[in-house]
């Protein structure tokens, strides 16, 4: 049980850093930060082959499924980078899913 909730908190804090460097949550404007076209609550993420670029809510972040990708994304190719997350799964799944959320 307490390792459960060890790896929930660990989670909690990689999602916390991730949400610093790729949203604009608590940004003032002396601050660098996301690109101005990300707005507040949400986060930018690159997807499929080409890496093309999405803006999503921050409220995906409580949904299993987009937690999987995030999950895969670790693993494949970390969160220590500047730009928004690498998700490593085709467009075509990605905006299936996304359109699911919401």
């Amino acid at each position: 049980m307490a390792v459960k909730k060890q790896n929930k908190l660990a989670q909690t804090a990689v999602l916390k850093q991730i949400l610093k460097r790729c949203s604009s949550l608590g940004r003032e404007e002396k601050e660098e930060g996301p690109p101005v076209d990300v707005p507040r609550g949400h986060f930018v993420v690159y997807v499929g082959k080409n890496r093309s670029r999405y803006i999503v809510p921050i409220s995906y972040l409580d949904h299993p499924e987009f937690q999987s990708l995030l999950r895969q994304s670790e693993e494949e190719f970390g969160f220590k980078h500047h730009m928004g997350l690498t998700i490593p799964c085709d467009e075509v799944a990605f905006r299936s899913l996304t359109s699911s959320l919401r």
